[in-house]
């Protein structure tokens, strides 16, 4: 409703002037700085008799400062504060957002202190002796209002002010308002950017989907990360019959129905682990206390952290097998249309890969798409728990992350209704999508980059200057042993036990 609806009135109630001026093709968002507003202090509103300064421009000269900013959201509209000493810029935050606006100041004989008349306008500054941030007396009441009644802390504050700023937050999910398609599964969530998807960031014609020869095999594979929450419980409803969904299966949780029928027909495994005490696998049965759902458990890309839509399940009892085979089979039927390869991560998929392909096989809900080579791995920080003979050991646990600010909002949706409960649980998760992807580029993958630059020439010195001293017969044979462990590398796990450091006792010479 808010991106379909016509605009609001954007005129400011000081200056009368728009939000928004013609750039010569198209109307731009910009801020009351740029289009010549000065707040004057003192003298009623009027500009200082004391000062030199002609106000009469309409267009205000700004540049922006040399300080680097650290963007950890979008700002949108808002400009950097400007250097002018006649007439300076501060930043000014708000309960409408944060603002760089032109302040001037009386000049007068006896006139008070620049922080004094920040304070008869209403403003608290940063500093007193030559401040360049203020904030309103309406935000900290509003701050005040939203600690007492909500705990909320100060930098969770400051960010919802930042994101308000920005004109790209998306307040409600769109571009289905004029479209007669029918709604799909995951519709209206957002995915990760980066992971491969044909039809959105792969071309789908087989030129580009195809994988040639000289083709990265990562490139064109999918990494999921499977892994459950406790913490996200759900009381049985009070009046279940008069529940109403507005957006079943359309998010990140599953479409209610279908899940259902899966539940009903799945084959209950009750398993002990055979390779060692695994949490996940013994306590899957646990008892649900009067809950209707004792967590719920998913799949997110491992690469870089975003929940896969309608992949999201609640559990019954405890982090079952026939619950995660649903989500796996929902996650790799997402935007996979000829990618022939995923690779998954779980704690305990020693165990429970053994019966993936015979769950899916028993049922009808259940499917994996053709052609399609399925690689179990397990996570590095649960590797010391399992055997040797286990699969490759890779860093996986980045879901644990995603689960920390989940967690933060699950104690209060306890006892909402299951639809609301569910949509709650949607609205968060795109969030995190949301941040994820425009953060990844601007701040994450740019800064990683430079980084692996700078890593490789170090790590490069270093290993040829390890290579000068070794014995020439020796790294011919290192390198035959490193073709032959990453060609049998996914079908044996113990060929990469070459990389382990090997320590000899020193021979006793007394």
């Amino acid at each position: 409703m808010v991106r379909e609806a016509p605009p609001p009135d954007r005129l400011c109630s000081v200056c009368k002037k728009d939000g928004v001026q013609w750039t010569g093709s198209f109307f731009q968002e910009t801020s009351l700085l740029k289009v010549g507003l000065h707040i004057h202090l003192a003298h009623d509103g009027t500009p200082c008799p004391s000062s030199s300064t002609d106000y009469s421009s309409d267009v205000f000269q700004w540049s922006d400062t040399d300080d680097d900013i650290d963007d950890n959201y979008p700002e949108g509209h808002f400009i950097p504060p400007v250097r002018d000493l006649d007439q300076p810029a501060i930043t000014i935050v708000d309960k409408s957002g944060v603002h760089s606006l032109s302040i001037c100041y009386c000049h007068c004989p006896g006139a008070l202190s620049r922080d004094m008349e920040l304070f008869q306008a209403g403003l608290f500054p940063a500093s007193f002796t030559r401040p360049k941030t203020a904030f309103t007396f309406a935000v900290s009441d509003n701050f005040l209002l939203d600690n007492l009644e909500c705990g909320t802390s100060a930098m969770n504050y400051y960010s919802k002010i930042r994101r308000l700023t920005s004109s790209i937050f998306p307040l409600m999910w769109h571009g289905f308002a004029h479209k007669d398609d029918q709604l799909k599964d995951g519709d209206l969530a957002l995915f990760c950017l980066a992971c491969p998807q044909p039809g959105i960031n792969l071309d789908l014609s087989t030129s580009m989907v195809t994988q040639s020869d000289d083709t990265p095999s990562w490139l064109m594979t999918r990494y999921l990360v499977m892994d459950g929450n406790f913490k996200a419980e759900h009381m049985h409803p009070v009046n279940p019959s008069d529940e109403v969904s507005l957006m079943d299966g359309l998010g990140f949780m599953v479409s209610n129905d279908r899940y259902k029928s899966h539940l009903a027909i799945a084959h209950d495994h009750v398993q002990r682990s055979d390779c060692n005490n695994h949490r996940a696998v013994n306590q899957a049965n646990a008892s649900p206390q009067r809950l209707e759902a004792t967590g719920i458990g998913g799949c997110a890309c491992a690469r870089h952290g975003c929940f896969v839509p309608h992949s999201m399940v609640d559990f019954q009892k405890g982090e079952r097998q026939m619950n995660m085979d649903y989500a796996l089979s929902q996650a790799l039927n997402y935007k996979t249309d000829r990618i022939s390869r995923a690779i998954t991560f779980y704690d305990i998929n020693c165990q429970y890969n053994k019966y993936l392909k015979d769950q899916t096989a028993s049922s009808m809900y259940l499917s994996i798409p053709i052609g399609m080579d399925i690689i179990p791995r397990i996570g590095l920080w649960h590797i010391h728990g399992h055997q040797d003979s286990c699969f490759v050991r890779i860093d996986g646990k980045i879901m644990e992350t995603l689960w920390a600010p989940l967690n933060i909002i699950s104690p209060s949706a306890r006892g909402m209704g299951t639809p609301h409960h569910k949509e709650v649980l949607d609205y968060q998760m795109n969030d995190c999508n949301f941040m994820k992807m425009i953060c990844i580029i601007a701040k994450f993958l740019s800064r990683k980059l430079k980084e692996a630059i700078k890593g490789a020439a170090e790590s490069k010195l270093a290993f040829d200057n390890l290579n000068e001293t070794a014995q020439p017969d020796m790294v011919i044979l290192w390198k035959e042993e490193e073709v032959i462990t990453h060609a049998n590398r996914a079908e044996d796990p113990a060929a990469m036990d070459i990389y382990e450091v090997r320590l000899e006792r020193g021979k006793c010479l007394l």
